[in-house]
């Protein structure tokens, strides 16, 4: 497992499911009833519930351990097996079975979802006490089923970073920095006499609420291809999508989870991290959901990143390891906070980021001749700086088509400030299977603004 020590460890908490995707086609229906006949069905099992979130976390390059009932039946076997070149296990004992949850799919659209075994965590262990007690940082991924109920004398004196509710669970414990509600999950959650009906104001209404009687310091809705609403008790913030998505959202909830409590957990704002955790949700359905998720036990662990000047040959081997590369684009002139920002933000969608960066020449033609005011040499030194930053490569032309033509990203990511402009690099990336997605700036943020503010500071 390729552990970033810049990385916070992080614990999850929450109750593991085993998740079966059945894929097939489907072009009759049955003759005795009326329902689609799913043929050559290809089997594939994953993590599920909060061995997905803890999952998805230590692929982000983190040091993860997941408390969660599993058991030695044959799902729970199979779970250990999935997760353990990833993450620490510390199982809590379970009444049942771990709960599988099967799809049938056809043509990548769900038929139908089949729902076994009823596992409930049965109590805690003194290592999942200890293990909680000294944590850094700890994410509830609370599926219902026991675990964070087990566990919540000691979360309540050592609130944690995220906690993702369920509606058969408990309420978060009061303290937790930020909880996660899908919408219709907020709805319920909120007192009678506060529910309103649909739409922005309902959810901030409705988050209102359950920060007072939560008594939380945040929660932010998530809204799908909407984006999430941030609420602290009163004037929310929306975070909009970078992108509007409809694929398959099945995992976005734990990718949205996983990545709020990595940020905050390295010392981002809760605006920040609700900001980076809807730009990953967004990406992680726009590129197929759970389902597209490498398989865990299949591939080996991604290696630590090359020590290299080759950004090619570092694309090919992520590839080569089945992970995810991406790419961002632009001039980095004067190497801002919205700069910065953006890029913190496209490292957490992959295993790695190469940053395309124009040359001098590119950047007059663009900008004129008065830019850029550093030359490349210092540019991509400072570029190569940020612990984000993995490689760096340089593009002469006016667009880096053909670099990413060399390069084939599997994200291709641009600044929030081109958004309702066309991507010519969009078109490009669905040659093979890639995304173009739109990250929001810093606002304010400018190399152009920087130098107007310095030359009126110099008058």
């Amino acid at each position: 497992m390729a552990v970033r020590t810049d990385r916070t460890p992080l614990v999850v908490v929450g109750d593991a499911l085993l998740d079966r995707d059945l894929t097939g086609t489907a072009d009759r229906l049955a003759p005795d009833a009326p329902v689609p006949v799913v043929q050559e069905c290809a089997e594939r099992i994953r993590p599920g519930g909060a061995a997905l979130a803890a999952y998805l976390a230590a692929r982000d390059g983190r040091e993860v351990t997941l408390i969660a009932g599993v058991g030695e039946d044959p799902a729970g076997l199979a779970l250990r097996e999935l997760l353990a070149p990833w993450l620490k296990l510390i199982p809590l004992p379970l009444t049942g079975t771990v709960p599988e949850k099967t799809r049938v799919l056809a043509q990548d659209r769900p038929v139908v979802r089949l729902d076994r075994g009823g596992g409930r965590v049965r109590e805690a262990t003194d290592e999942a006490r200890d293990a909680l007690g000294c944590a850094r940082a700890v994410l509830v991924s609370d599926y219902g089923r026991g675990a964070a109920d087990a566990l919540r004398d000691v979360l309540a004196t050592r609130p944690p970073l995220v906690w993702d509710p369920h509606p058969r669970g408990g309420p978060p414990v009061p303290g937790t920095r930020l909880v996660t509600p899908a919408e219709k999950e907020a709805h319920g959650f909120a007192p009678s006499e506060d529910r309103p009906g649909g739409g922005l104001r309902a959810a901030a209404l409705n988050a209102a609420a359950l920060v007072r009687d939560w008594r939380v310091a945040a929660v932010t809705v998530t809204l799908g291809s909407r984006g999430a609403l941030l609420s602290y008790g009163e004037h929310p913030l929306l975070v909009p999508a970078p992108a509007a998505h409809h694929g398959d959202s099945c995992g976005a909830g734990d990718r949205f989870a996983a990545t709020a409590a990595g940020l905050l957990a390295d010392g981002a704002l809760v605006g920040e991290a609700v900001e980076g955790a809807v730009g990953a949700a967004t990406a992680f359905v726009a590129a197929g959901g759970a389902a597209a998720v490498p398989p865990a036990g299949s591939e080996r662990a991604l290696a630590a990143l090359p020590d290299t000047d080759d950004p090619g040959a570092l694309a090919a081997r992520i590839r080569a390891e089945h992970g995810t590369v991406v790419a961002a684009g632009g001039c980095f002139d004067l190497l801002h906070a919205g700069h910065v920002g953006l890029l913190q933000a496209a490292r957490r969608l992959g295993d790695c980021l190469v940053v395309c960066v124009n040359s001098d020449a590119s950047v007059r033609r663009g900008k004129g001749g008065g830019r850029p005011v550093n030359p490349l040499a210092d540019r991509v030194r400072v570029l190569r700086a940020l612990a984000c930053v993995d490689a760096v490569a340089v593009f002469d032309e006016d667009t880096p088509e053909r670099l990413l033509g060399e390069l084939r990203p599997d994200v291709w990511v641009k600044g929030g400030d081109y958004a309702g402009a066309d991507l010519p690099e969009a078109g490009l990336l669905k040659e093979w299977g890639g995304q173009a997605v739109l990250l929001p700036y810093l606002d304010g943020r400018s190399s152009t603004a920087l130098l107007a503010r310095a030359a009126e500071g110099a008058r």
